[in-house]
């Protein structure tokens, strides 16, 4: 659906959203995908888009996939990602504790 395209200004809140819970600043981030300091700040006001190559370096900073991205009803994707390489390695009767507990959650 049309309604639901990010637009550039989601996009700008969604990144401010998980850099923030990342812990970094946006000249910090910048710096460390080998950008000039003031670019995930420009990206941030809505001065710039970064293009496709660079918002797969934005992803791969922030540990989360693009998917994960543009997912936001995801409240901490890369915390997500982690527990979910976690569980994947545990045994049937241990995930069905971990899903018993979900259950008990919603």
């Amino acid at each position: 659906m049309l309604k639901d395209l990010f637009t550039e200004e989601a996009f700008s809140k969604r990144l401010i959203q998980l850099r923030t819970q990342k812990g970094v600043t946006a000249r910090t981030m910048s710096r460390e995908i080998g950008q000039h300091p003031g670019y995930i700040n420009n990206i941030e006001n809505g001065k710039n888009f970064p293009s496709m190559s660079s918002f797969f370096y934005i992803c791969q900073y922030l540990d989360i996939t693009p998917k994960d991205f543009f997912d936001t009803e995801a409240k901490d994707p890369s915390k997500a990602t982690e527990l979910f390489e976690k569980i994947k390695a545990l045994k049937p009767e241990q995930l069905a504790v971990i899903e018993s507990v979900i259950n008990s959650m919603k």
